[in-house]
C-alpha cells in the first residue's frame, strides 16, 4: 500500500510520474513561447518593420527568461533534494532565497532596460521606425518584468512539490489576458489609446504581472510544504551559491541562444529588414518544438531531486532513460511540421510575397 505520508515523486509509477508532471510544465512552456508570438502576430498587422522591432528584442526578452529560468531551475532541483531529505529548514531557506534573488534579477534587468534600450537596437539597425519602435517594446517589458521573474519564481515552488498543474494555470491565465489585451492596446479599441507595438508590451507586462499575482496566491493556499516567511530572513551567501551552482550551466545553454539570434539579427539585417524578420519569425516558431522539451526537464529535474535525497536511483535511472525517449520524439515530430508546412506557418504573421520566397 502506498505511503500517504511520501510525496508521490517517491512512489508513483516513474512513466506515470514523469508524464503528469511534465505535460502541465510542458504547457506551461508553450504557454510562455505565445508571449512573443502573439505580440508578433498582432504587431505583423502594423508593418513589416513593426513586426522586425519586435523579433530584435527576442533576444534581449529571452536573456531575462533564461535568467528567470536558470535561476529557479536551481532553486526546484535544491527544495525538491530538501524535500527528499525532510529538511525543512532548508525548504524555507531555498523558498525564502528564490523570491529574493528574483527581485534582485527584475532590478537588474529594468537599469538595464532604462541604459541600454535604444544603443540595443542601434547597435542592430539605423531604420529609425525599427529603433523607436523595439526601443519602446523593449523598455516597457524590462522596467515593468517583475511580473515575469515573481511568476516564474513560483511557479518553480509549486514544480517542486510536484503541484505542477497550478503552473499551467498560472501561465495559461497570463497568455489568455495578454492575447486579449494585445489588439486592444495596440490598435486603442473600445477606447483604449492606440499604442502601436508599445502597445503590445503593455499587454505583456500585465499578463504577466496577473500570472504572478496568481502564482503567489496558489502558493499560499495550496503548497503547505513551502511556505514564504520573511520576518526573520537572513541572506546566506552558501544557499546562493548553491542555487547558482545548478541554475548557472541553464542560464549559459538559454543565454548562447539569445548571443546567437543577436549576431544572426545583425548579420541579416545587412541584407534586408525582411531577412531579420523571417529569421525572428523562424525563430519564435522554433520555440513550440523546444519549450515542450524544456517543459519536459522542468517535470524532471524535480523527481530526479527528490530521488536523490531519498537515495532511491532505480527511479532516478528509469525517468533519465524516459526523459530521453519522450524528448527525441518531439523533436522528430517538430522537424516534420517544418519540413512539410513552412508557408503555412510563415502565415499566421501576415508574410508578405518577399518573406514566403
Amino acid at each position: 500500500m502506498m505511503d500517504m505520508k511520501e510525496n508521490k515523486m517517491g512512489v508513483w509509477p516513474v512513466n506515470k510520474l514523469l508524464v503528469t508532471m511534465s505535460i502541465p510544465m510542458i504547457i506551461s512552456m508553450l504557454v510562455q513561447a505565445l508571449y512573443n508570438v502573439v505580440d508578433s502576430m498582432f504587431v505583423a498587422q502594423i508593418s513589416e518593420n513593426a513586426l522586425t522591432a519586435v523579433s530584435l528584442a527576442f533576444p534581449y526578452q529571452n536573456l531575462m527568461i533564461a535568467v528567470a529560468v536558470g535561476t529557479g531551475v536551481g532553486v526546484n532541483a535544491l527544495l525538491s533534494r530538501a524535500l527528499g531529505e525532510k529538511n525543512h529548514k532548508a525548504v524555507k531557506d531555498i523558498a525564502d532565497h528564490s523570491v529574493f534573488l528574483a527581485l534582485m534579477s527584475w532590478l537588474v534587468f529594468a537599469i538595464l532596460g532604462i541604459v541600454f534600450c535604444r544603443n540595443f537596437f542601434a547597435m542592430q539597425t539605423n531604420v529609425p521606425e525599427i529603433v523607436e519602435g523595439g526601443t519602446a517594446y523593449m523598455r516597457i517589458c524590462s522596467v515593468i518584468s517583475i511580473g515575469l521573474f515573481i511568476q516564474i519564481a513560483f511557479e518553480k515552488l509549486l514544480a517542486s512539490t510536484g503541484r505542477t498543474i497550478l503552473t499551467m494555470y498560472t501561465q495559461t491565465a497570463g497568455a489568455l489576458i495578454n492575447i486579449v489585451l494585445d489588439p486592444i492596446f495596440i490598435f486603442g479599441l473600445f477606447g483604449a489609446p492606440r499604442l502601436g507595438i508599445a502597445g503590445a508590451a503593455v499587454a505583456t507586462v500585465i499578463g504577466q504581472i496577473c500570472g504572478a499575482l496568481l502564482g503567489i496566491l496558489l502558493n499560499h493556499k495550496f503548497n503547505p510544504e513551502v511556505q514564504l516567511s520573511f520576518h526573520d530572513f537572513k541572506l546566506k551567501m552558501p544557499v546562493i551559491r548553491q542555487i547558482y551552482s545548478i541554475g548557472v550551466p541553464s542560464i549559459l545553454m538559454s543565454s548562447i541562444g539569445s548571443i546567437m539570434t543577436f549576431g544572426m539579427n545583425k548579420i541579416l539585417i545587412g541584407f534586408s529588414t525582411t531577412a531579420a524578420a523571417v529569421f525572428g519569425v523562424y525563430f519564435k516558431l522554433q520555440s513550440f518544438v523546444f519549450m515542450p522539451v524544456f517543459g519536459l526537464n522542468n517535470g524532471m529535474v524535480p523527481i530526479l531531486a527528490y530521488n536523490f535525497g531519498a537515495h532511491k536511483p532505480k527511479r532516478i535511472m528509469d525517468t533519465i532513460k524516459l526523459s530521453l525517449f519522450y524528448a527525441s520524439l518531439i523533436m522528430v515530430i517538430g522537424f516534420l511540421i517544418f519540413q512539410w508546412m513552412p508557408a503555412t506557418l510563415l502565415g499566421i504573421f501576415n508574410a508578405s510575397e518577399t518573406m514566403l520566397n
